[in-house]
């Protein structure tokens, strides 16, 4: 005779056998959203150390894996890794903590996409920091991990000091004071470097180039009539890791063509009814604008500008030239710099007798 108990626990036993042979209709696994709601992993996350601390921005995501638009987002998971610089493994798994969860929101204000800023203060010294993020449309719907940013964090040495710009002809030449000694006066012994920062018209500040330890640089990197911005930026060398410092304040140059165009050639007098006509050979110079021509009277004598044209006519009539006078021209090219380079002058040209 089998108990009432005994039935009772068989049943059970039963009933959940049952269950996992069916699946019921719960699960064990959380739950896998559909790509449509997923938004795509950010790309552009960036840093800048501060005094005391760092901060980071990324832009919002726009769309999902799939495409389609995204206007909001729930949240930003933010993942922190700190590992003491004597024990970094550059092969080992980097330990992430849990995530610090970062307001969201919609994506775009005033027509323009939102960039999110957080600031992190907890450093210490001799650490080696790593952060990534992830978007969350909901609970459950998470991008895949950001880029990963890592830096080392020491005391930053100050600002570089007495940054000057020269402007030069396709090119800029920076020079700056050395950092020699910390805000508290203590002297900064060896590994101080820096580097050279550029913004071109309103745009963001990058990098030009490596670090360096020399305190001159020369950008050959410009176009003339752009204007660009220049910061030096401290950092200092730890092992194999870039600490950085303060940045110098800006100053700004904008280079300037000074090359003269090549100077005509072929030029020529020929007596017209209306005037002793110039004529000379065309340049094959982009730049040119235009052509002046200077007159004297006698082999000894001092040119005198007595026409200008534009490019691309290469001739000119002197109408106030008298007729028992020998008259000797020259022509120059003038280029479309401001103000203009204008050539040497050209062979002299006179009437044939």
């Amino acid at each position: 005779m089998i108990s009432v108990r005994g039935a009772r626990v068989a049943g059970t036993m039963v009933l959940g056998a049952a269950l996992l042979v069916s699946g019921g209709c719960g699960y064990k696994n959380l739950p896998v959203p559909p790509e449509s709601v997923v938004p795509k992993a950010i790309e552009d996350l960036r840093y800048t150390l501060q005094d005391g601390g760092v901060r980071m921005t990324w832009s919002y995501p726009m769309e999902t894996i799939q495409g389609s638009a995204i206007t909001e987002v729930a949240s930003f998971d933010l993942l922190r890794a700190e590992i003491l610089l004597d024990d970094y493994c550059p092969t080992c798994p980097v330990p992430f903590t849990e995530p610090i969860q970062v307001n969201g929101g919609v994506s775009v204000v005033d027509g323009k996409r939102r960039i999110a800023t957080y600031d992190y203060g907890m450093l210490r010294t001799g650490h080696k920091y790593f952060f990534k993020v992830q978007s969350r449309k909901d609970w459950w719907a998470s991008s895949a991990d950001s880029n990963i940013i890592t830096f080392v964090w020491n005391e930053p040495l100050p600002a570089p000091s007495g940054l000057s710009v020269t402007a030069k002809d396709s090119s800029v030449e920076l020079r700056w004071q050395p950092v020699a000694a910390y805000e508290d006066g203590r002297s900064v012994e060896s590994g101080a470097q820096y580097q050279v920062l550029r913004q071109v018209g309103a745009g963001a500040y990058a990098k030009l180039g490596e670090p360096t330890s020399a305190t001159a640089y020369v950008d050959s990197t410009v176009k003339n009539g752009q204007k660009y911005s220049y910061q030096v930026q401290s950092v200092m060398l730890f092992g194999t890791d870039l600490v950085d410092g303060g940045k110098s304040a800006a100053v700004s140059a904008t280079p300037v063509d000074t090359t003269p165009p090549p100077a005509p050639t072929g030029v020529m007098a020929v007596r017209t009814g209306s005037g002793i006509r110039v004529i000379w050979d065309g340049s094959m110079d982009q730049d040119i604008t235009g052509y002046r021509i200077y007159r004297r009277n006698s082999a000894g004598a001092a040119f005198a500008l007595v026409g200008k044209v534009n490019s691309p006519s290469t001739t000119f009539v002197d109408s106030s030239a008298a007729e028992d006078v020998r008259y000797y021209y020259a022509v120059t090219a003038v280029d479309s710099s401001n103000p203009a380079n204008e050539s040497g002058k050209s062979k002299e040209a006179t009437l044939r007798h």
